[in-house]
């Protein structure tokens, strides 16, 4: 056994070896878990949706009885045909840009990316496809070099089958390690089974990292060299067989009393959905003192304006359920579908400056409004850049912490259609939402009566929500979070006026 031919992974050294290679496995060796159908169940229903998934789990025994008892390199390409195959190659790397990183960081091996980390040059040697693993490696572990496995693809499409020299597993793996080195021998080679012996033979030292205990704990994604502040997807939980299960049969089950949470929401008089969406399984805790409601008979030329966290599409819904009526609200782009199904008022901004001012200003003449001003949504415990443009128009600002719970569908995406938000964050068993009502900013630290920037302001509000929240601070946009995720700015253009600045459309929050 490999185990009995190479010392393990805790006994190696990894002071001085800057200067030096590591080759190290993927699963099992790099990540804790030795299994990879989570990370193929991934691909297969972010890229393919719930048809694919379930096609992906009715195939898993077949992958597992060829795996353990005929081939391994049999069960992977099982795997790889049930997830991909007819799938756009596009698709599958938006997922593996976007996606899957953030469930690859929360499972690296603590002892084995202490020696990877330590060495100057690092390369991954995988049987999983190379197109799923590398925007993770290079991105968020610093890898020089990845080699995995080739799919086939044709007219941009994936076969399900692979590219000569096939599923690098075994002997093929230290083929490629040959191929990539020639005659430079790596220092460390890093491995967990059998099968990884060969390659592990070709370097100066060979570890093998033993199955994880359930002590193991993974490595802190903080301490990592790039956190994982945006990331997409639907799904919250890594599935496993079970989860991937439990979540085919729970949606058709989910999407009815979607909708029916959706109606209540919608239909009823905003006093009552607050007891609705209880009724109904949605939890809304409220903390803090809300504004009172405003006085018709005042002489007040404005309205409040609540400065918003921006967790989904849905904040200043629950923002009018827990004060019991509606209040409406400036997004600078939501869906057709979403607008249609909203209780209360959505306005459109252009992020034309003036436009905008003008907009809010005469809002604000009509009543109370809500604002999310990060202008995207982040599903970590960060807080994107505040646009300053709100602290301008009026000095009546409340800020508001908003906070949501999931347990099986995020409700925000940056790649797919936003229209399904609001479903699959009310497709969650029991979906929940935190309003906590800050102190109103008081007038010597507005822009009109204290005389401050409006910088000053919006830095400020944002520094108060994330207090309160416990988050962090951060200086990204919507540009930022978009680049990472879809490739783009988060805007398209009219393809009808090219040449026309203002047909240029915000792509959804």
């Amino acid at each position: 056994m490999a185990s009995s031919t190479f010392p393990t992974v805790n006994k190696c050294n990894s002071i001085g070896r800057e200067k030096h290679t590591v080759v190290a496995d993927m699963d099992g060796t790099l990540l804790i878990g030795r299994s990879s159908f989570p990370y193929f169940a991934l691909v297969a229903f972010e890229a393919g949706g719930v048809l694919r998934l379930l096609f992906y789990v009715l195939a898993s025994p077949i992958a597992a009885l060829l795996y353990y008892f005929i081939s391994e390199a049999a069960g992977i390409q099982v795997l790889i045909f049930a997830s991909m195959a007819g799938m756009k190659v596009s698709s599958i790397e938006s997922v593996a840009r976007a996606v899957l990183p953030k469930f690859y960081a929360e499972d690296v091996h603590p002892e084995t990316w202490r020696v990877f980390s330590s060495c100057g040059k690092r390369c991954v040697l995988t049987a999983n496809p190379r197109v799923m693993v590398e925007p993770f490696l290079k991105e968020f572990l610093g890898a020089d070099v990845v080699l995995g496995t080739e799919i086939g693809s044709y007219m941009g499409r994936a076969t399900g089958l692979v590219r000569r020299p096939g599923i690098l597993v075994g002997n093929k793996k230290a083929q490629a390690l040959v191929k990539a080195f020639g005659e430079d021998k790596p220092d460390v080679g890093l491995g967990d089974r059998l099968t990884d012996a060969p390659f592990m033979a070709l370097c100066k030292e060979g570890y093998i990292v033993p199955p994880a205990t359930p002590d193991v704990k993974s490595v802190p994604t903080d301490k990592l060299p790039k956190p994982i502040i945006f990331h997409d997807g639907r799904l919250v939980q890594k599935p496993s067989p079970l989860i991937a299960l439990l979540t085919i049969l729970w949606i058709p089950m989910g999407f009815p009393l979607a909708c029916l949470r959706i109606a209540a929401g919608s239909l009823l008089p905003m006093h009552m959905v607050y007891h609705a969406f209880w009724a109904l399984g949605v939890r809304v805790h409220v903390k803090g003192t809300p504004p009172p409601r405003p006085n018709s008979n005042a002489n007040s030329n404005s309205g409040v304006l609540f400065i918003c966290s921006h967790r989904t599409l849905l904040d200043p819904i629950f923002l009018s359920a827990a004060l019991r009526r509606p209040i409406p609200a400036v997004t600078y782009s939501v869906s057709r579908l979403s607008e249609l199904i909203s209780p209360i008022k959505t306005v459109r901004l252009s992020r034309d400056r003036d436009a905008d001012a003008a907009a809010i200003k005469s809002l604000l003449r009509s009543g109370d409004l809500a604002i999310c001003p990060e202008g995207t949504t982040c599903r970590e415990p960060f807080l994107l850049r505040f646009s300053a443009l709100f602290a301008e128009l009026t000095d009546e600002l409340v800020p508001v912490a908003m906070v949501n719970r999931m347990s099986m569908f995020h409700g925000t995406t940056a790649r797919g259609w936003k229209g399904m938000d609001p479903f699959y964050f009310f497709m969650n068993p029991s979906p929940a939402y935190e309003v906590t009502f800050l102190n109103k900013l008081p007038k010597d630290l507005t822009c009109g009566a204290g005389g401050k920037s409006s910088h000053d302001v919006a830095n400020y509000i944002q520094r108060v929500i994330a207090s309160t929240l416990s988050y962090e601070c951060t200086g990204f946009t919507r540009k930022d979070k978009y680049r990472a995720l879809a490739g783009n700015d988060g805007v398209v253009v009219d393809k009808g006026n090219k040449n026309k600045a203002h047909t240029h459309k915000v792509m959804g929050c």
